[in-house]
């Protein structure tokens, strides 16, 4: 069982959960699943929650974004679609479209008005709302398995382990293409609130810090996490920034969650066990709440993705001092 100051949101999702997102706005919070539906929660302080609405995709749905302004939810599917729902007026309309599922989608920082999507038909496209058509794409080397976007940075993270950098000041032209510092397939990627670098989680049991600058290389560091006394070696399905402190969560296959400080290479906090996959993460605007999906993964293929597999969303309330960065004799920058 989950932590017993944990709470489960009311009317989770039925089937695998896909993605959590919460508004920058107000802590409302969006899943995405593969019954095709994404759903909206709303969080009152008490913990509580309240399912607001829910809107469907044609197939599963994959990934799941909130505009800056909190008044649209946007979301990618196994439909080859992107989907926009309207807060206030409870519409949802498709406005974007991909040869293959889409994978990844994200707003820009700099405009309320242009996202992007990343697809397993190997592009990342950019979509102005106000246009149906995309106002740029760009072919990468591989699908899309995971992306993110903070300042002027988007990472995307592909199929046979490339990692394609974006400079959004010049969206439709790759700023550096590498390969993961991880041996085996990348399950996620994730940014640093200060948009310097991002971390990078693969199906090892291992996450990878990378800067982007060429002064700062020095400072990118690989380490082991989510693996078992019997050595076993569990996938890292997710990777969340806290948005103040810039320390983050990992959460594994294993069935568990820890928080990490970067900067002094420390363990911050370790979950108990929750007894089934954790799929997904996100940590509220202000850092005090921490939501997590206990739902199975896929890792394991199709054959253990049965009718009976647990689906929770749980919220945990998140201490000051488990989360803070710890201090070290290092130069902090």
């Amino acid at each position: 069982m989950a932590a017993t100051q944990d709470m489960a949101i009311t009317s989770p999702p039925p089937d695998g959960i896909s993605d959590l997102c919460f508004s920058s706005q107000a802590d409302y919070l969006a899943a995405s699943s593969w019954d095709n539906q994404i759903r909206i929660y709303e969080i009152q302080p008490t913990g509580q929650s309240i399912p607001k609405a829910s809107y469907s995709h044609e197939a599963p749905a994959l990934c799941v974004d909130w505009s800056k302004d909190g008044t649209k939810v946007v979301s990618g599917g196994a439909d080859k679609a992107g989907r926009m729902f309207d807060v206030a007026t409870g519409q949802s309309t498709q406005i974007a479209a991909h040869d293959d599922a889409i994978k990844g989608i994200k707003f820009l920082d700099q405009g309320q008005q242009v996202l992007a999507t990343g697809s397993w038909d190997k592009t990342v496209k950019y979509w102005d709302l106000r246009s149906p058509q995309p106002i740029g794409t760009v072919q990468l080397p591989e699908r899309v398995y995971s992306m993110d976007i903070r300042q002027q940075l988007m990472v995307v993270g592909t199929a046979d382990r490339h990692v394609v950098l974006f400079d959004l000041n010049n969206p439709t032209t790759i700023f550096k293409q590498t390969i993961s510092p991880l041996k085996w397939q990348t399950r996620t990627v994730s940014c640093f609130i200060d948009g310097t670098g991002y971390a990078i989680g693969s199906i090892e049991g291992r996450v990878g810090i990378q800067y982007i600058d060429e002064k700062d290389q020095a400072r990118n560091f690989s380490f082991k996490c989510h693996r078992d006394d019997a050595k076993n070696v569990f996938s890292v399905n997710d990777i969340s920034f806290h948005p103040t402190y810039g320390t983050f969560s990992t959460c594994g296959a294993d069935g568990t969650i820890v928080f990490w400080d970067k900067d002094s290479k420390q363990r911050l906090k370790s979950f108990s066990n929750m007894n089934g996959t954790i799929a997904c993460t996100a940590f509220n605007r202000s850092g005090n709440i921490f939501a997590y999906a206990i739902s199975y993964d896929w890792t394991k293929g199709h054959k253990l993705a049965t009718p009976g597999n647990t689906n929770q969303i749980m919220l945990h309330s998140v201490l000051d001092s488990d989360i803070r960065p710890k201090l070290n004799n290092k130069t902090r920058r």
